[in-house]
């Protein structure tokens, strides 16, 4: 197992040693950990090692020249080398370098920043950016003025006692008292509460006081677009910790269900599951900016529901890599969140968000971010329930990875994908990567290929489709021209100017546009419908003895 992640790198002794010696790397990598979290390079670990060579020996002159050659080649790099001598009796030197209190760069002007497990440049309008996101002293840090006495006792009690439950922190950690838990946390600095003790434990005025604690709104919507419930949580009372579990049981649509057919019989499922609306939020409530003021919003239509967010997202982190890249943007609430078990490890909430829906044969989310919003849009209705029974078939048969059950999903919910495709979906780059997530899809005969390189395709076995009973088309796909034509009658009955691609939806997406503009055509035809407006703007409505008909039906 690698020792590479988003706070430690790996390299080779030859970087600092002999005429292979590549300060100029060394110096980027020290920026992109200057830059973000601070961090350290483990130099005389090869990559995907754990250990150095047995018997290495660090020359005694090399940490001279290391400190050296990094003051010469960065701004603002603070790099404090030693010899560490691992347990097989080889020697590497262990560079730590702390988080810059301003913006750190290389000698000749340039920026980087480290995302995730790779170290990215800044170019550009994002060096400011880079600015602005990096004060000197994080926000969570700030002194509140409120003193550490003030702490809301009932808060406070359950934070203790649920850091005292948790299997994610160490024995010592649990054995702390509150006084020691707020410093260890970095809840209070002396006497006196940070802006995070304040957000987490501080009373409803003080939290209120600070003046950029979240507020979420949750509004439904009805198929027209048009508002018809909202629930709000905007007094300030509940922490972050607390708006979770407040969100999630207050509103009701979180608590519907409907029923899917498996074989002979129908299945009930969650209109949306427990865990991904969880994990969406507590991204939200992690991620956001705490500078910026702005509420998170849940807007919940018909078919999906959808989080945004003020604020953009990290930098270094898109929609486009969002599946690979971490980067926490609020260090202390993200460690307070994974403590207590709200939150899952370090870059994995996404993959957990991913793994959840494709493996119920719902569709991925779709992330989108704007000028200053990041929105995470899911589905409501499963768009495939077989794929449920093929990802838990062969689950249980290969003991399947996330990545593998992920990748196994998208595929499942098509007729096969090029690399290039599949590529795209899983935010992979190149054959290497892609071949982390296939994994043992293909070993095992799950995933099967034709064609080579570039052109190469996947797609699931036909035999395990037959298993799950993919194979087959839908009910509606194979519709009667009497039974479409029933179904749209009664579609405008219930929503008279309706558009083609409304009505559609709404009577399954499994029908081709085409049939049921031509079934709209011949209902013109017979004077049953009517309508108004010419292409993409073209309403469609019962006249009225059709009115007349269905009403009397």
């Amino acid at each position: 197992m690698s020792l590479e992640d988003q706070h430690t790198d790996l390299k080779s002794l030859r970087t600092v040693t002999g005429k292979s010696a590549d300060w100029a790397a060394l110096a980027q990598d020290c920026v992109c950990f200057a830059n973000g979290a601070g961090g350290r390079l483990l130099i005389g670990i090869e990559d995907g090692q754990t250990l150095p060579p047995a018997g290495q020996v660090v020359p005694p002159e090399v940490l001279d020249r290391l400190r050296k050659r990094m003051g010469e080649l960065t701004v603002n790099v603070q790099a404090l080398p030693s010899v560490q001598r691992a347990a097989n009796g080889g020697e590497f030197i262990e560079l730590v370098i702390d988080r810059a209190p301003s913006v750190a760069s290389t000698k000749d002007g340039r920026y980087f920043l480290r995302v995730g497990d790779t170290c990215q440049p800044v170019l550009g309008d994002d060096v400011l950016r880079l600015a602005n996101e990096r004060p000197g002293r994080p926000w969570e840090a700030m002194d509140s003025g409120v003193p550490r006495s003030q702490a809301d006792a009932d808060k406070l009690s359950t934070f203790v006692q649920g850091i005292a439950a948790s299997g994610r922190v160490k024995e010592s950690v649990k054995e702390k008292g509150a006084d020691a838990l707020l410093t260890h946390y970095g809840l209070a600095q002396g006497p006196i509460l940070t802006r995070l003790g304040v957000l987490l434990l501080g009373s409803t005025a003080d939290r209120r006081a600070l003046g950029t604690a979240p507020l979420v709104q949750a509004i439904k919507y009805d198929e027209h677009g048009q508002k018809i419930n909202k629930w709000v949580w905007d007094d300030c009372e509940l922490s972050p910790v607390e708006l979770v579990d407040a969100v999630w049981r207050e509103v009701p649509d979180f608590r519907e269900s409907y029923e899917v057919a498996e074989g002979l019989y129908r299945r009930s499922v969650p209109a949306y599951d427990e865990k991904v609306v969880r994990e969406l939020l507590v991204n939200a409530l992690v991620h956001r900016p705490y500078t910026q003021q702005g509420d998170i919003y849940l807007n919940l239509h018909p078919e999906r529901m959808e989080v945004v967010n003020p604020g953009r997202l990290p930098l270094g982190v898109t929609p486009r890599n969002m599946l690979h890249a971490s980067r926490r943007r609020n260090e202390g609430l993200a460690r307070v969140f994974h403590d207590l078990g709200l939150m899952e490890r370090e870059g994995s909430g996404f993959d957990l968000i991913y793994d959840r829906l494709l493996s119920q044969g719902r569709p991925a989310p779709v992330p989108e971010e704007g000028a200053d919003w990041v929105k995470v849009t899911i589905q409501r209705r499963i768009a495939k329930p077989d794929v449920m029974r093929l990802l838990t078939e062969a689950d249980a048969r290969f003991q399947l990875t996330q990545r593998e059950r992920i990748t196994l999903g998208v595929l499942a919910q098509t007729e096969g994908m090029t690399a290039r495709e599949l590529g795209a979906v899983l935010e992979a780059d190149g054959g290497d990567d892609l071949s982390v997530w296939l994994g043992r899809l293909v070993s095992t005969g799950l995933v099967l290929t034709t064609g080579k390189t570039s052109g190469m395709r996947y797609f699931v076995a036909p035999d395990w489709l037959r298993g799950a009973k993919l194979d087959r088309k839908t009910t509606l796909s194979r519709i009667t021209p009497h039974r479409l034509h029933a179904l749209i009658l009664e579609d405008l009955a219930r929503y008279p100017e309706s558009s083609s691609a409304d009505i559609n939806r709404r009577i399954g997406v499994e029908i081709s546009a085409k049939t049921v503009k031509r079934a709209l055509d011949d209902s013109v035809g017979t004077g049953e419908v009517a309508y108004s407006g010419d292409r993409r703007w073209r309403r469609y409505r019962l006249t009225l003895d059709s009115s007349k008909g269905q009403k009397g039906g």
